[in-house]
């Protein structure tokens, strides 16, 4: 540190009243106590009241504009910053000499500081941060509808349709100012946020807090009842990584770090009721629409829009499994470019799955579906009248889901049951497949944005990366095959009729005009099938190795990989 330097130093602590280790740096044995505690460019000294400080000071080249970045890099590395001053550099034009304070209790805390400080000066802090690139081909859609490319697109894909900032005159909360006010504040958070940015901690009231205890208390002990497997082995992580507490509501971009290291999964704020285009487009990319607001106190078990209780304890668990959350951008991926009818029918697939879906496990009913997961009393009241036979459970079936009314302010007058959530799945991807596109679309997860699969050189790209999936999946299984001594759990003729089953490359035209149906009535005819890509009707043993028949084969139009070849796995 300069002359200049010590003497800005000298003048910040004189102004302060602080009781700083030099008195004069003219006195030759203040100035060598000076040298001992220099640390190249910063500078240790104790206050009054017995407290080391390490003060720092730099400059910004380009105004004030690198200042944010800068504290932010102290704060990341945990060093607690008590006092920041900034004034005009004495000599250059346009630059500012920046003086920090930091608590530092030993000589470890001081090395910290002089490597972050030596780090700082050898950066420009002043750049503006570049536009995110994300190139997306140019594709002409014809009479589709226009739809997001890249997951920054979302950002101007926030049609607010219920609520926001302005409350119908029966919601609970219409006739309390401090709330409506409250609501602005978190209408505008989520309006200004931007894909990319850190989603803003929100410093909850108490009366809030005690909002969530109360739900939060009372759904615990129907969730250890009623909710399905999944749902409950994921409540643990999120209670350590994310603080999920009845005294603390969580922060949304704790659960987004936590989510994108389990499933990829993200969540960003959201004013109130997305139009439903906008909200499943956000879930092609793997991003879930989160409000930060919560109901009104006056009725803790009521709310008639999704609030940070439905969102947080409902959706949240499920989307940290890895099954579920590839089930719902399924969902999503088939609405992109959809016709409204076709939205419709999504939108009821995904209320009676996601939100209000029902599985059986071993010989008991377990809800999934967030609006049951989050609402106490329905949660009771539904899982209660299963047992007593006074809530209809229908099967998942096509004509019947999209004939169901979706209830938004009370109970369902019926509700949708599968044996498994992976037959939920199965019936979401009948229902998208009948939905008649041009062309097919893929999620990129390297470049977070939609493909859009509309030639053949785009279709083989597509298969090289598959066949190297493939060849993982074949090396893996081969490896687990020698260490078991082929007497293991896995068959790999298991594993060759999962990947090909159901694949279906017959052109539109030539396909049923109603492909939808039950997922119970789709199994049994398959079972009744001997081959795996259940397109003829030739019964084979048991024990057949093969992928494909030849009845079958010869009657594809183009020949299926046969999968129980490639992977060259050997059999038992």
């Amino acid at each position: 540190m300069n002359a200049s330097g010590k003497g800005l130093v000298a003048l910040y602590l004189h102004r302060r009243g602080e009781n700083w280790v030099w008195q004069s740096i003219v006195e030759e044995e203040e100035e060598r106590r000076l040298s001992s505690l220099q640390q190249g460019g910063i500078l240790h000294f104790r206050n009054q009241d017995g407290v080391l400080k390490t003060a720092v000071i730099f400059s910004l080249s380009r105004g004030m504009l690198g200042l944010s970045r800068a504290i932010r890099a102290f704060e990341d590395n945990n060093m607690n910053l008590v006092h920041i001053e900034s004034r005009k550099h004495r000599t250059k034009e346009g630059e500012f000499e920046v003086y920090l304070e930091i608590n530092s209790e030993n000589s470890s805390d001081w090395n910290n500081i002089q490597h972050l400080t030596n780090t700082l000066k050898g950066i420009d802090l002043g750049l503006d941060e570049p536009p995110s690139f994300q190139k997306v081909d140019s594709v002409d859609l014809g009479d589709m509808i226009q739809f997001p490319k890249c997951i920054s697109d979302l950002d101007s894909c926030q049609k607010v349709l219920m609520y926001g900032t302005d409350l119908d005159a029966d919601h609970p909360g219409f006739k309390d100012p401090t709330y409506r006010k409250r609501r602005k504040f978190f209408g505008d958070l989520a309006m200004i946020y931007r894909h990319g940015q850190t989603i803003p901690r929100v410093k909850y009231t108490k009366e809030e807090i005690d909002t969530w205890g109360h739900i939060f208390r009372k759904l615990r002990e129907l969730h250890l009842r009623y909710a399905c497997k999944e749902f409950l082995e994921n409540w643990p992580e999120l209670a350590e990584y994310c603080e999920y507490r009845e005294d603390n509501i969580p922060q949304l971009e704790d659960i987004n770090r936590y989510l994108r290291s389990k499933t990829g999964f993200q969540v960003r704020p959201v004013a109130g009721y997305l139009s439903p285009r906008d909200f499943l487009a956000g879930l092609a990319f793997r991003v879930f629409h989160c409000t930060q607001y919560i109901r009104h106190s006056s009725d803790p078990f009521y709310t008639p829009e999704p609030d940070c209780c439905h969102e947080l304890l409902g959706h949240m668990p499920m989307f940290a499994d890895n099954s579920f959350a590839q089930f719902s951008q399924e969902i999503g991926l088939a609405s992109l470019g959809g016709s409204d009818a076709e939205i419709a029918k999504l939108v009821s697939c995904y209320f009676f799955t996601v939100e209000f879906g029902i599985t059986r496990e071993g010989n008991n009913w377990k809800a999934y579906g967030a609006g049951l997961l989050s609402s106490a009393a329905e949660l009771e009241h539904t899982m209660k009248g299963i047992e007593d036979g006074t809530v209809k459970l229908l099967p998942l079936d096509g004509d019947a889901v999209f004939s169901a009314e979706l209830i938004v302010t009370d109970y369902q007058n019926q509700y949708f049951k599968t044996e498994t959530i992976d037959k939920a799945k199965e019936f979401v991807r009948d229902i998208a497949n009948s939905i008649q596109k041009p062309f097919e679309l893929r999620y990129n997860p390297y470049t977070q944005s939609v493909e859009v699969l509309n030639s053949s050189v785009k279709i083989i790209d597509m298969a090289k990366e598959l066949r190297g999936d493939l060849c993982i999946v074949a090396s893996a299984l081969k490896k687990v095959q020698e260490r078991e001594g082929g007497d293991g759990e896995i068959d790999p003729d298991l594993i060759s009729r999962y990947l090909s089953s159901g694949l279906d490359i017959t052109p539109y035209c030539s396909r049923p005009s109603s492909p939808v149906t039950s997922p119970t009535s789709t199994t049994q005819k398959k079972n009744r099938s001997c081959c795996i890509s259940g397109r003829c009707g030739v019964l084979m043993t048991s024990t057949a190795k093969v992928a494909h028949c030849r009845n079958c084969v010869a009657s594809l139009p183009l020949s299926l990989p046969k999968f129980g070849d490639s992977l060259q796995v050997p059999t038992k």
